[in-house]
């Protein structure tokens, strides 16, 4: 915990996802029900990479992460009521516009992973729960 308090704003600015991950109980780590398969995974990951693929074809941008704001704005365009939670988290959260971006090309990330041309509310949601070290700061 008090590692994180070093960390300076700026820097925390730069990484796209931040998380705490907490311990797994016991109980879940015996488990003995399937969950999903590596190969599973593996598919649905080639699919997500593929679709920004075509979408940058032509150019030399390869992944989400690379668009420039001219990109996120093209690529990245909000609904009304995704624009009014991205609104209100860089408000309550304090966010600078780096992270603004930030959350933007996560959330076309999640929209490819759910293979949807569109970022939708919830895309944008989980973006946002993806800064998770943003939050600290808050107190």
């Amino acid at each position: 915990m008090q590692y994180r308090a070093r960390i300076s704003g700026p820097l925390l600015d730069r990484i796209d996802i931040h998380l705490e991950v907490p311990a797994i109980p016991y109980r879940e780590l015996a488990d003995k029900r399937a969950g999903t398969s590596s190969a599973e995974l593996s598919k649905l990951v080639r699919v997500a990479r593929g679709i920004p693929s075509e979408r940058f074809r032509g150019r030399s941008i390869y992944s989400n992460s690379a668009m420039s704001n001219r990109d996120i704005k093209r690529f990245c365009a909000l609904d009304d009521s995704s624009e009014a939670l991205l609104r209100s988290a860089m408000t309550e959260l304090n966010l600078c516009a780096r992270a603004y971006h930030k959350i933007l090309k996560v959330a076309r990330t999640i929209a490819d992973l759910a293979v949807s041309d569109t970022v939708r509310q919830e895309h944008v949601l989980d973006a946002i729960q993806y800064r998770s070290l943003d939050r600290q700061f808050l107190v």
